[in-house]
């Protein structure tokens, strides 16, 4: 079985030791930032460690680098190929069924996960 350490040490709450629930909230870290970190870290083959520096490396270096680099690379799409401006878009009504449907899903979705 792989575990989650905490810095140099392991979890122990009864000591104090780690991060949980409503510390983590009190932090005024988003959620989501949690979500991405540990889901990065979690032990699949071996022990992994939380650390605070390692989550903000990750923070920066993989969520945020990437988003921006997605950003990045769409707005030049849309520079190169549509003269720096987004087209109108024109929904069908098959369009207009299935983003009524992704809004459902979404919706479940983010309750869910709001209730971990």
């Amino acid at each position: 079985m792989e575990y989650l350490n905490y810095e140099d040490g392991k979890f122990s709450k009864s000591r104090g030791v780690g991060v949980f629930g409503d510390m983590a909230k009190d932090t005024g870290i988003a959620a989501d930032v949690w979500r991405f970190y540990l889901l990065y870290v979690r032990p699949e083959g071996q022990d992994s460690a939380f650390s605070w520096g390692d989550l903000m490396l990750k923070n920066n270096s993989e969520l945020l680098n990437n988003l921006g680099n997605f950003i990045n690379r769409a707005g030049m799409f849309v520079c190169k190929f549509f003269g720096s401006v987004v087209p109108p878009m024109v929904l069908t009504a098959d369009d207009h069924r299935l983003l009524a449907r992704v809004t459902v899903e979404l919706r479940q979705y983010h309750q869910l996960l709001e209730r971990v």
